[in-house]
């Protein structure tokens, strides 16, 4: 190797030393052609910078390494870092008792140390300064648990799963599944995965799954240019299907609200001459599509297509005849 004077040798001893593991003094002192005298004066220079080096063994076999925690104390977060560090967290509060959120809370303890110390006793106020409201989440503690390792572990080693599923109906399937990718949607957790007994890509709620099994002796390969994105591309929330072109007109009432706010990526807006805004969408028409539109009451009318405009009528209809007796 190129000739390095001591203090290239230094930094290159200390990066190696920083490795998981650490090196062994034989290895250090044949790379920077050292003797036993040379080499323990060149630790006894790092330790006088405080530099943590620490021996375990005896003898040219002996590990060298440096604590793993003061290769940390180089990092330091903004306060802007630990702001986006604390609402990323109250976002994944529906994991609650899950393996998901333990992970998480550990990852964010490691970093505490990088939290310089003006920022400590701000960081200790968020929680009263910022506030991250969920939507009604679904609970995964118990059982769900479990399941949720058993099916990331299937997705990081591309494992089939043998899966009992029950629907909203109640009725039980049982599924051999390749899982291609988990998603958060509405505080819940979803797994796109294959259907190997209907050769189709479904949408599967993790809560309903009752019994998961990874298949360990097998694996399957994800089709190549697999894009989550293309799969959902119709959905207006996780729910896929043929595309249609559905038509609302919302009340002036109701027209800010609506325009405010981007509901699927085709959107397009244009005010009626009466005054009313309609908006077009290109969507699967599910009942998530269905159960927003009724949402809105008499500020919304649907124009089209006439399969949702029966269904919404007949829907409202039902819902108006339960208030009929009413005084």
């Amino acid at each position: 190797m190129t000739e390095l004077n001591k203090g290239q040798k230094l930094v290159k001893m200390l990066e190696i030393m920083s490795r998981r593991g650490g090196v062994r003094a034989s290895e250090l002192m044949d790379r920077f052609d050292l003797d036993a005298r040379t080499f323990r004066r060149y630790l006894a220079d790092l330790r006088e910078i405080d530099v943590p080096v620490e021996q375990l063994g005896k003898g040219d076999d002996r590990l060298v390494h440096v604590d793993s925690r003061w290769r940390r104390t180089g990092v330091m977060l903004t306060l802007a870092e630990v702001l986006s560090l604390h609402f990323g967290r109250t976002l994944f509060n529906f994991l609650e008792g899950t393996s998901f959120a333990s992970d998480l809370d550990g990852a964010i303890e490691r970093l505490e140390p990088a939290i310089s110390q003006a920022h400590q006793d701000l960081a200790r106020q968020l929680d009263s300064k910022f506030l991250a409201i969920s939507e009604h989440r679904k609970s995964y503690q118990g059982a769900h648990s479990e399941v949720i390792d058993e099916v990331v572990s299937a997705l990081v080693y591309s494992q089939p799963l043998k899966a009992t599923y029950r629907k909203l109906s109640g009725a039980e399937g049982l599924y051999t599944l390749h899982p291609y990718t988990l998603v958060t949607f509405r505080q819940g957790l979803y797994l796109l995965a294959h259907d190997a007994g209907a050769e189709v890509v479904k949408t599967f709620a993790l809560e309903r799954f009752t019994e998961v099994d990874r298949l360990r002796g097998k694996s399957f390969e994800v089709p190549a240019g697999w894009m989550p994105q293309a799969q959902l591309a119709n959905a207006f929330g996780i729910i896929s299907g043929p595309p249609a072109d559905v038509v609302l007109a919302f009340a002036p009432g109701a027209a800010p609200y609506v325009r405010e706010r981007i509901w699927h990526p085709s959107q397009v807006f244009r005010t009626l001459p009466d005054g009313r805004l309609e908006l077009r969408m290109k969507v699967a028409v599910t009942v998530e599509v269905e159960t927003w539109v009724r949402g809105f009451g008499e500020d919304c009318e649907v124009l089209g297509p006439p399969r949702l405009v029966a269904s919404m009528a007949a829907s409202l209809e039902r819902a108006a005849a339960q208030y009929r007796s009413t005084p």
